[in-house]
């Protein structure tokens, strides 16, 4: 729909519902920046699409986004909760992710298709051609409407199936605990002073190759909002670490780099190499993390005690070891057992971790 009459009375009638599913697709394989172009919303016995790119006034949306009385229900919500936010501001309350609880549930396969098809006994074809679809173009196709509505209408009904079995289990309210994680997400737009830090294999250049490293990263993103294209398909990541390791190469020596994109921009790539072999060395900012020296004998046989202590605790209860205690937490405990009361208190460790399992760790590390 890209009606506001529709869109208002769509929103009418979902805010009287109590649970309702909601989906988005976005063009971040085509486009950049990403935008979400369509909204897919199911309350009831009814599915809304919402052409988010058309000139509507989507406030109301928001509202129902953040209406505490009612459950939005996401299938891996973390993308779509970003999104949300980075494009309206909208925030997200009383959010039931199927995902996360298809984990908790113990479940083998947590994909949609697969929750619908193992929980409900409904067989969803999915196209691949249609998850890489432009969802940005319009008119999109009746069968990509299909496809988007596909993902929203069986999933308050994967949801309850879910629960009943979290309920059972006893594991609600772990499940719960991570639910509020994913309200509180945010979008944060990358800080342009450090945002080349995080191309893949940046790691090895020293602080010269880091300097290169901004200037290029700076005309690859400049590059991709001029032609409204990912920023991969200007320049790979490969391309751009190996220039920045290799500014005097040759461009037509660059492994990944083309011979159309070496025609067309290769006199910006090359001011790019002068300018960062120009500047001062970069520095890379230091962790938040202390420099701690390497365990030692004793430390790396607690540390392997816990997790032999992790992972006979995931067999028994048939779940991922990863969901029982995040291992950073057990890292620490591993060099200092002492600080296990620190632990409780970290963001890395749960409430319902702690209840469960604190008094054990005491034991293990007494």
């Amino acid at each position: 729909m890209n009606d506001a009459g529709q869109l208002a009375d769509a929103m009418k009638r979902a805010s009287k519902s109590k649970k309702i599913a909601v989906d988005t697709e976005a063009d971040s394989r085509h486009h950049f920046p990403e935008k979400v172009c369509l909204v897919q919303v199911a309350a009831k016995d009814s599915a809304y699409l919402i052409d988010s790119l058309a000139p509507l006034d989507f406030t109301a949306f928001g509202k129902l986004l953040a209406d505490q009385k009612i459950e939005k229900v996401f299938h891996g919500s973390d993308f779509d909760v970003r999104g949300l936010n980075r494009d309206w501001g909208f925030t997200v309350a009383s959010l039931y992710d199927t995902n996360v609880a298809a984990r908790f549930a113990g479940l083998e396969r947590f994909g949609l298709a697969a929750l619908i098809e193992d929980l409900l006994g409904i067989v969803i074809p999915k196209d691949q051609r249609l998850q890489r679809a432009d969802w940005s173009r319009r008119p999109l196709s009746d069968e990509a409407l299909e496809y988007a509505a596909g993902d929203v209408v069986h999933l308050v009904d994967v949801r309850d199936s879910l629960d009943t079995r979290l309920k059972k289990l006893k594991r609600d309210k772990w499940a719960a605990e991570e639910f509020k994680r994913l309200e509180d997400i945010r979008y944060s737009a990358p800080d342009p002073e450090t945002a080349f830090l995080s191309v893949k294999g940046s790691h090895v250049l020293d602080g010269k190759g880091l300097a290169i490293l901004k200037f290029l990263h700076e005309l690859r993103e400049t590059e991709a909002r001029r032609l409204n294209r990912p920023t991969a398909f200007v320049i790979s990541a490969e391309a751009l670490v190996y220039l920045a390791g290799h500014p005097d190469a040759s461009l037509e020596e660059v492994p990944g780099l083309g011979h159309v994109t070496a025609q067309r921009i290769g006199g910006r790539i090359k001011r790019a190499l002068k300018d960062g072999k120009d500047a001062r060395p970069f520095m890379r900012p230091r962790s938040e993390e202390p420099i701690r020296p390497r365990p030692t004998s004793l430390q790396m046989s607690r540390l392997n005690k816990l997790k032999k202590w992790r992972v006979g605790l995931g067999g028994e209860l048939a779940l991922d070891p990863s969901l029982l205690w995040p291992m950073r937490s057990l890292e620490r405990l591993a060099r200092d057992p002492a600080t296990l009361d620190q632990e409780y208190e970290s963001s890395d460790v749960r409430r319902w971790q702690r209840a469960e399992y604190g008094r054990e760790l005491e034991k293990l590390l007494a």
